[in-house]
């Protein structure tokens, strides 16, 4: 590190289960993000703060005036212009040191493989139950643990799955089930709920890089916002789950 990562990160670098080490491991890792939206923005940007060296964003939207009640990435002057490009600019603004690789692109089972093999964590902030089983599979398959959140209305949720030690997505939530999806658009978000998920999200995955602490992997975290109160509850593997039971 130079001096000016070294006077930047010093308040990480003061922490003793972080340090120099785990700073340098921040700064060497690469994260791979699905959704640049209410869950993204805020995970790109805490990512982005901790000194991620690269980030790789994957969302094919672009900027609307209905997304800036809640996504703090964007701005009055993006709408219009692809999510992915404007959320780089806003971490850019941050830390110029990030690399970011933007791709304004729906990301398929194919498309995955590659982008999840070349990170070492991945985030899904996506709002769809078929991107979220696809990156889970893709995961799976390259043995990276994933750091999934998701909200809607009042309620948010957040895990970690790891499939090398515990239970991947599918585990919990059958990839043959037959979910309601339920659309921003149609049911409303509660706008501080995703800074909350989102942030939760870029904590999980900075603490995987840089081995530290706990991370949620086994446990699925809820939140009411409404109360503000949280429910967890514990999750193991299925041995006959179609995504993971090979691995059991």
């Amino acid at each position: 590190m130079n001096d000016d990562q070294l006077l930047r990160y010093s308040r990480h670098i003061l922490l003793d289960e972080i340090g120099i080490e785990g700073q340098q491991r921040i700064l060497a890792s690469h994260v791979l993000m699905i959704g640049a939206g209410g869950l993204g923005s805020p995970a790109a940007l805490y990512l982005a703060c901790a000194g991620i060296g690269s980030i790789t964003i994957a969302d094919a939207d672009d900027v609307d005036l209905t997304n800036l009640q809640r996504q703090i990435a964007h701005r009055l002057a993006s709408v219009g212009q692809p999510k992915v490009q404007s959320a780089m600019r806003a971490i850019a603004e941050i830390n110029p040191d990030v690399r970011v690789h933007p791709l304004r692109q729906r990301v398929d089972v194919a498309s995955l493989a590659p982008l999840v093999d070349a990170a070492g964590v991945v985030l899904d902030c996506s709002d769809n139950f078929a991107t979220r089983h696809a990156v889970n599979a893709a995961c799976v398959a390259a043995g990276r643990p994933l750091v999934s959140g998701a909200a809607i209305g009042f309620d948010g949720q957040v895990s970690v799955y790891d499939a090398r030690s515990g239970p991947c997505y599918a585990c919990i939530f059958a990839p043959d089930a037959s979910f309601e999806e339920t659309q921003c658009a149609t049911m409303g978000v509660f706008a501080p709920l995703v800074g909350i998920i989102g942030t939760l999200q870029a904590a999980e995955a900075i603490k995987l890089i840089a081995g530290i602490g706990t991370s949620l992997a086994g446990r699925l975290q809820m939140l009411d916002a409404r109360s503000m109160t949280w429910s967890e509850i514990r999750i193991a593997r299925q041995a006959g789950c179609p995504v993971c039971g090979h691995l059991h």
